[in-house]
């Protein structure tokens, strides 16, 4: 069971990590990697959101089944998703007004975030248990947060870099994406325990 759980852990991180395996969520991975710290604080947001998400979206899903009405899936679940990113931007537009500035508008489309839509249909695609939908989702936000961090990381530094005038700002932000996720297919060949 461990064993399992732990290869969820990781594959949900780097294997199958959602911006650069499954190309969702890259509006919020390109918008808000332009700073460290605002990429940290949209990624606790996502973390909370994917798990939060995962865990309700399972018993919901649950009661869909029950009665028979399983279409509503997609909209049920955009519905909780929005619940919860209502939530976490209060808090943060509470505690951290700074950072719900440096958000902006990327904090409240994680309602639409496909990545956060993904992890709760894949949860359910996948059959996954109630704790492995947890993990799936803790571990989906990690793996979201980990690329935009790397990323606004890496945009930083190019801050101060010699790029040509033609390739500044969104261009260079374009092969730097497209150069992480080659790396991160790296990862696909990696056996995991079962």
């Amino acid at each position: 069971m461990f064993a399992s759980l732990f290869g969820i852990f990781i594959a949900s991180i780097f294997v199958n990590n959602f911006v650069f395996s499954r190309f969702l969520g890259i509006c919020p991975y390109v918008g808000v990697s332009k700073r460290l710290d605002s990429a940290v604080g949209m990624g606790m947001a996502v973390i909370f959101v994917m798990t939060m998400a995962s865990a309700i979206t399972w018993w919901v899903q649950q009661v869909l089944v029950k009665y028979g009405i399983g279409y509503y899936q997609t909209i049920v679940f955009i519905l909780v998703i929005a619940a919860f990113v209502q939530l976490v931007e209060m808090f943060i537009q509470k505690t951290a007004p700074a950072l719900y500035q440096a958000l902006g508008i990327y904090l409240p489309l994680i309602t639409t975030n496909c990545a956060v839509l993904g992890v709760a249909v894949l949860n359910i695609t996948d059959s996954r248990n109630f704790i492995e939908s947890i993990i799936q989702g803790f571990s989906s936000g990690v793996g979201f947060t980990l690329a935009l961090i790397v990323m606004a990381g890496i945009r930083e530094r190019l801050e101060f870099a010699d790029i040509p005038k033609s390739l500044r700002g969104m261009p260079i932000a374009f092969i730097i994406a497209g150069l992480m996720a080659i790396a991160f297919l790296g990862f696909a060949g990696m056996k995991l325990p079962k």
